[in-house]
Order: structure tokens, then sequence, then C-alpha cells
């Protein structure tokens, strides 16, 4: 009889137990079973799973025909074919296990128990599955001797024989190939048992103790209570506070336990709690993260120390809280680095790197001799502090944070802000201002087959975000530096970014800073603008629509000043997620085959938490007055400073001093003159390499009937056409099927359901990969 290269010790077991029944034909009988005693029923855990690999294995014991076992008589009975519920195929004889049974018990028949009566005979007729010694298999021999067995290296201590038993279903699964290149003992055997990771086994215990008890057997617990004691010198006895207290200290094993523990915190949301209720060692002034850091009570009294030495920074002149600032990220960096951080119970701590910055970057001042000197300064670095501005707040996790924040913010950044919106001020020519005045013609930024998508309130800062993001994703991003129309509110400067700019013009008397369609003299509106740029031939997308590319299109997006005025200083934690999306609409219009996405804003805006400094202006003087601008009344004297409207240059607006307010309470403001709401960013975005490249640009289509012929302009490898009732959405083809385009740039597809002629849907143009290239919207079986 051949077998097979057993792969696990349970086949092996098995083939040794078919290989007792070989005889010598020329001498003896067939045997007519297979004895196999188990004195101390080692083997019992394991039968069950032998019993899949020998479907002739019996066993002795209480009646139960499912799992084949049964007492001495009935085994004769089944030996006989005489229970139906048990067949026996003869090509094997009939194995009988025999627990609680040893050799002896069987030889010696005067003496024989009564139930193992009807079995002692068939020693006689049958085989004994034994070493070549006579002896029984026990565990550890089979697994260690070279005659019969498996010739492994097994540990014989106390400790690894009751673990090995104890891991036994586990050990007659596992790989041969693994255990022979290995030496088995007690402490594999208990790792075995518990799962193979008992650092992540200890936490979870620590975690939830009572669960981690009930979802375990006992052998399972026992080898758990092993390998802790092996492992971590630890007994789960002494109960989770002294593990959580050892956890805490990092030394020796609990290194290990820590880094993992550090590796993913939110899988053991009770373990700081835990180490919460244990009594920390003393600190001095002199314990740093390394010594310390597993200790939540030390973290937080570091960031009580952090939270006032930022609160009195409000008392310090700007270099003194500058230093002060570079000091103590100094001495809290190495806490960014703690679970604590990454469980946000070190918010402070987090917000010290932006502080840092905050702290570099307002220690360059704003104050050079010319208004182009200013724009170099803050397009170089000047940014960074508007930009550390909001990533600070982004850490501003509760009150007693964002007071603390706040404080650090206004420490240095205000008086900053102020000095430079001042110098601006005072540079700035009272005739003409760093954004120009109307000069009737289009923005020299316009190109071919350009989309200009508008968003609200871009300001620099976000747009140098915005840029990095876009650049992540593979495309090319050309920066270009713009002021902004004066005053800087969105009804002036919306329309001097538009691309047909040229048809508005101001109108006497107006307050509200919203020019006028020069040819109608009618106030620009929302509509008025649309029908402005689609007198001149531009698409206006709304949206997600990403239009027919080839010409030209104008699409809003992304309303970051609405979330500003809304939200105040809490803009700063969602400005990321805002980028993220217009990063999005951005990528989806290149895709769909413009050569050029052209980012344009109106204006920007200052934000300072705990409200910008307020300026009187009487309102009996004002026929406007808005946050940073107003339009006095005419013959009212005041000591405003005024400047020309970007519309029309003979009417003037007063626009608050440096960074001051008309009105209290504002956090969120723009509309007067300062580097951060007049200095914006435009971005001409292409995919990379400059033109976007390998983009399908749909050219002529034609029905007949229902069959539509389409050619691109030029022609594209690996991409195909389809016709679909929802562009973005595949389960919305309505065509046979897509078809690839031929080498020349030619494809026809046809409309399979009749009912859909004269229904709108999408022509659209994929890649290999089913990425959406090009789009253009059709009516089925109708040439337009």
């Amino acid at each position: 009889m051949t077998m097979t290269e057993p792969s696990t010790p349970l086949q092996a077991l098995a083939q040794a137990l078919r290989r007792t029944q070989r005889f010598n034909q020329d001498v003896e009988c067939a045997p007519h079973c297979i004895l196999w005693p188990d004195k101390d029923a080692q083997w019992r855990p394991i039968v069950g799973a032998l019993q899949a690999e020998l479907p002739e294995l019996l066993v002795l014991g209480p009646l139960d025909e499912a799992r084949r076992t049964g007492p001495g008589i009935w085994l004769r009975c089944a030996m006989a074919g005489q229970v139906p519920a048990i067949q026996l195929d003869g090509k094997h004889p009939p194995i009988l296990y025999l627990p609680g049974v040893g050799r002896q018990d069987l030889r010696a028949i005067e003496h024989c128990p009564e139930p193992l009566r009807p079995l002692a005979e068939l020693q006689y007729r049958g085989q004994m599955f034994s070493q070549v010694n006579a002896k029984d298999w026990t565990v550890l021999a089979f697994l260690k001797s070279e005659q019969g067995g498996l010739g492994l290296d097994v540990g014989q201590d106390k400790e690894s024989k009751e673990s090995m038993l104890l891991a036994l279903g586990q050990i007659m699964d596992q790989p041969l190939e693994v255990l022979r290149a290995r030496r088995l003992d007690g402490a594999w055997f208990n790792t075995l048992l518990t799962g193979g990771d008992p650092v992540r086994d200890l936490l979870q215990w620590m975690d939830a103790p009572a669960e981690f008890r009930a979802a375990r057997d006992n052998n399972a617990w026992a080898a758990f209570l092993r390998v802790c004691q092996a492992q971590f010198a630890f007994q789960p006895k002494e109960g989770e506070l002294a593990a959580a207290a050892r956890l805490a200290a990092r030394t020796g094993p609990w290194a290990l336990v820590w880094e993992r523990f550090a590796e993913a915190p939110a899988r053991y949301p009770n373990i700081p709690a835990q180490i919460r209720r244990c009594s920390p060692p003393v600190f001095d002034m002199l314990t740093d993260a390394a010594t310390a850091g597993g200790w939540p009570q030390w973290n937080d009294a570091r960031e009580a120390d952090l939270r006032a030495s930022l609160q009195t920074l409000s008392q310090q002149a700007p270099h003194d809280a500058r230093a002060t600032l570079r000091r103590l990220e100094r001495d809290h960096r190495q806490r960014r680095d703690l679970v604590w951080a990454t469980l946000g119970e070190a918010p402070l701590a987090l917000a010290m790197e932006p502080l840092a910055r905050l702290a570099e970057a307002t220690g360059q001042s704003l104050e050079t001799g010319t208004v182009e000197d200013m724009q170099t300064v803050y397009v170089t670095t000047g940014w960074q502090a508007d930009d550390a501005v909001l990533r600070a707040l982004e850490h501003a996790t509760s009150a007693d944070s964002l007071a603390a924040i706040s404080a650090a913010i206004r420490s240095v950044y205000l008086p900053w802000m102020m000095d430079g919106a001042r110098r601006l001020q005072a540079l700035v020519s009272a005739s003409k201002s760093p954004g120009g005045v109307r000069e009737g013609k289009p923005p020299a930024y316009i190109a071919r087959n350009q989309c200009v998508m508008f968003v609200d309130g871009l300001r620099f800062d976000l747009g140098r975000r915005l840029a990095e993001m876009l650049g992540t994703k593979g495309l090319d991003v050309a920066e270009h530096p713009t002021w902004t129309a004066l005053p800087s509110v969105t009804a002036t400067g919306k329309a001097a970014v538009a691309p047909v700019a040229e048809r508005f013009a101001g109108q006497p008397g107006a307050e509200d800073f919203v020019p006028a369609v020069a040819a109608t003299g009618a106030a620009l509106t929302t509509q008025q603008l649309r029908k402005a740029l689609a007198d001149a031939g531009w698409q206006v997308l709304t949206g997600s629509e990403v239009g027919v590319p080839g010409g030209q299109a104008w699409c809003e997006f992304g309303d970051i000043d609405q979330e500003g005025h809304t939200r105040g200083w809490k803009l700063a934690l969602h400005a990321q997620s805002l980028l993220a999306e217009i990063a999005e609409r951005v990528s989806a219009l290149l895709a769909a085959g413009w050569d050029q996405v052209r980012v344009v804003t109106d204006h920007g805006w200052l934000l300072l938490p705990g409200n910008l400094p307020r300026v009187d202006l009487p309102k009996v003087l004002t026929s406007t007055k808005w946050g940073r601008c107003a339009v006095l009344k005419d013959g009212a004297h005041s000591e405003e400073r005024l400047y020309p409207w970007y519309w029309d240059p003979a009417q003037r607006v007063a626009l608050a001093d440096g960074v001051a307010c008309y009105k209290n309470g504002e956090e969120y403001a723009h509309g007067g003159l300062s580097l951060q709401e007049c200095l914006t960013l435009q971005l001409a975005v292409t995919a990379r390499g400059g033109a976007a490249q390998g983009q399908a640009r749909i050219g002529d289509v034609g029905w007949k009937g229902l069959r539509l012929s389409v050619s691109l302009e030029e022609p594209v490898a690996d991409v195909s056409a389809d016709v679909r009732l929802e562009a973005g959405n595949p389960d919305s083809s309505v065509v046979v099927t897509s078809k690839p385009f031929s080498a020349h740039g030619a494809c026809s597809l046809i409309v399979e359901n009749e009912d859909l002629q004269g229904r709108v849907a999408y022509l659209v143009v994929l890649d290999a990969h089913g990425t959406l290239l090009a789009q253009r919207p059709v009516t089925v079986g109708v040439n337009e």
C-alpha cells in the first residue's frame, strides 16, 4: 500500500495507525482489527479530527453513534456490520481507540473489567498499535521517536509536557516542516495554544479582563497564564492594575508590550483608564518623555504647564513671546511622538509645531520699502504665518486649549499683522491700489480649452495648500500671485476676475460695491454674470458638470468665505476638507479633457481667535458700513483713509486702519487693505507635462437611427466609447456594448432600447481602466 508523504502530525498519526494492519502473508492472517490502547487518554482531544481521516476509527465510551462511540459490546456489533449507522468499507480493518485502557488491562483476562471483556479476545485476532518496545504510544513518544514516530525535538521538562498536552489539537494541525525546524518547548506550546501572539493577548486581557477569560476554554486560559509568567514575569492573578503599572513603566519585556499598544492604542480603549488608576512615580523637572512617557498623568501635568505658559504670552512683548514659543517647542516636541498625542490628549504639544513656525515667520517684518518688496516677503515667507495660525487652531479641541492657543497667536501674530497692514496702507497711493482699477479689457489669463474655476475666499496660504494637494495628484501647478480689487469683498472682486470683466463697469452712487453691466447699467447679479459669460461663448458649469472641452468654461466651487463668516475660527478645522473637495473638482475637469483649469478668487481674509480689534466709525457718517470697509455720506468728515473703488476710481471707499474692524465681535473679516485680504494666488493647473496628455477630445458625432458614429479630434490609443444615462455610472449604459476606437479615432455604438429615442444621455470616452476622459451630452437618435 503506497502512502503519500504526510504534511501534518495528524496525517502522520493516521498513516501510522493504518501501517499497523500490515502482516506477513506467508505466515500470518490479516488482522481482524487494530487495538489502540491509551491508558492516560492523552489522544482523546484529537480523535474527532482523526476520524475524518480514518472512517474505520471507532471509540470505546458511552453510546454516541454520531461520533462512532459506544461500549465494548456495541463495538463488536459495529465490527460485525450489525449497527446500521456504522458502515465499514472493508478495505481497512476497524481501529478501536480505547481511552483509559492500557495493554495490561486487556492481557489480564481473569481480572479484565466487565466492560472490556467483549474486547479482550480481540488482542489475539488483531494488532496492537504500539511502539517497537511494545509500550503504548504516548503523545511525547510519538512526537519524539524516530522509530515509528515523527523524530521531533521536544522538551521533556514538566512545563513542556503539560503544555504539549494542552496544545495537542493545535500541534496536530501544524506543518511538519515547521515543527522539524525548531525546538518544541513549553513556551512555544503555550504560544501556539493562545493563538501565536502573546503580546496581543496580554493587551486584550488588560483592556477587558472578564471578557477575555470568558472567551477562552480552560486549556487556552492555562496556556495564557504560562505565557504571561514565562515571557512577561507576570501572573494575571496580580490584577490588571499591576499590569497597567508595568506597561506604563515600559521596562524589560514590557517595552515590547508598550510598542504594540502605541502602534494602535484605539484597539485597547480601556487601557489608558487602567493606567490612570495606578499611582505613578514621582516626577521632577528633569524627567523627560523617554522616562515618563508611558504615564498619562505625566503628560497631563506637562500639558497643564504648557497651557499656563502659553496663557502668559499675552503679557509679553512680541519678541519675548517668540523666544518663549521657541523654548516651549524644544521642551514639548518629544510629547508629539507619544501615544497620548495619538489619542488626542496632548493637543497643545501638537499645536507647538505650528506655533513655533508662527514665531519664526512673524520674526521677519513685513515693513519694507515698497509694495513690491512687501509682496516678495509675503510670497516667500510671510504667508507661512497665516498658515501656521490655521494649523495651530486645528488642535483647539477644548475651551482651555483654544484659550491657550489663542493667547499664543495673538501675542505674536496680531502685532505682526497690524504693522504689515498699516505699512501697506501707508505705501498705497490714494489714487491707485495694488489691484489697480478697471481697464476695460479681458483678464490676461484667458486661454484656449480652459475652464476657469472661481473659489470664493481662497486666501494665499490656502492657495498654497491647494497647489500642494494638486501636485500630489500628479498635476502641474503654476502659481500666479495676484492683487485683488478694492475693496476686498466678493461683490467687487468676483466680477474683476471673471473672464468677461470688460463687460462690467461702475455705477454712480453704488453703495454696496456691486458693479453694473456696462451695456445696460443693470446691477450685476449672479444671473447677469452668467448671461454675460454665455453671450461671450463661455459654458457655465453647475454642480458636477464638466462641460464640453475644447472651448471655454466657467464654474464656481468651494465657498470658503461663507464657511468663514459662519464658523469664525472654526474654519481652521474644516479648511483641509474644503480644499480636498476643490482638488477633486479640478481633477475631474482635467480628466474630462480640459487643457487647463485656472483657479481664481475674489479676496482673502483676516482671521484672529478672540476677535479682531475694533475702530470706531459712527454710523451717522456712513451710508454703508461693513466689517472692514465703508462708504461715507456726502459731506461727512472722518479721519479714515479713503481709497478708489476698483470699478469707479471717482468713488472713494473708507478702509479700516490696520487690521481693525468697524464692528465688534469679528473673528473673521475682509474688505480692507492688508496682505492677507488683498494678495491672493491664482493657480493654472494642467495634467503633468503641460496640456492634458493622453486625453481624448470628442470630435464629430452623428446619429443614423439608433446607431451613433463618433470620431476623436486626434486618435488616442486604448480608449473606448459608451453612451450612458449618467456619465459617471457604468451601470447606466444604454448601448449593446461599449466600443474601442479604431487607429483612426472612430467608432460606432448601437442603442439597444428603442424607447430611449429622444432621451438625453451622455457620450463618454474611457481609458483602458474605465476612467472618464471626456463626455458630451447627446439626444438619442437626434442629430443636433
